[in-house]
């Protein structure tokens, strides 16, 4: 009977937290889902690249483009990607996990956890897209030239410096939507 009774105190006390965790955890299992339906409509024996990882891989070579007229890029012949080229040498490939979607469907789910009204919670969440996606073309084609010319240094630039930007823009907006624009934000101001 105590036992029951502590149990119901602490469910009572941590409820908005496993709510957040339970819509965050909800959420997040919906968007994958709905991305690895979006994914099978692929074939990556047959290395087939989907139309959006195609989208960022093109646009990366636009931002490109504007600095060097030899940039290009083209589907490689044996493996699922995008081959990136800079100064007519060809510095690296896009795949799949490069087009930051898995990035927007994290930033999402916490959003909807953390929700606001309908109106601003909608709003945040198209910004935030967008610049996660901006961000990314903009991480892509930097980190393109910064292979061109620091080949050396790919590994720690790939996987440590640019992921960074990225993945401290979606803490900011995390940040600044909890404290601004969430209903927990509106409720603590008043």
């Amino acid at each position: 009977m105590l036992k029951n009774l502590i149990l119901k105190n602490y469910f009572i006390l941590y409820r908005p937290f496993l709510k957040f965790l339970g819509i965050f955890l909800a959420s997040y299992v919906v968007l994958t889902i709905i991305y690895q339906l979006y994914l099978n409509f692929y074939d990556v024996k047959k290395f087939e690249v989907d139309g959006y990882t195609t989208l960022v891989a093109k646009q990366s070579v636009f931002i490109l483009s504007l600095l060097d007229k030899k940039s290009y890029a083209t589907l490689s012949l044996n493996e699922p990607n995008i081959k990136i080229f800079y100064k007519n040498k060809n510095v690296s490939h896009v795949v799949e996990g490069c087009n930051a979607l898995s990035i927007n469907i994290l930033f999402i789910s916490f959003i909807i956890a953390f929700t606001g009204n309908y109106k601003r919670t909608f709003v945040f969440l198209v910004v935030g897209c967008l610049l996660i996606h901006c961000c990314n073309v903009l991480r892509i084609a930097l980190l393109s030239i910064l292979f061109y010319e620091f080949p050396d240094y790919k590994n720690v630039l790939h996987q440590i410096v640019l992921p960074f930007i990225l993945y401290g823009l979606v803490f900011i907006m995390w940040i600044l939507w909890a404290n601004k624009f969430s209903n927990y934000a509106t409720k603590s101001l008043k």
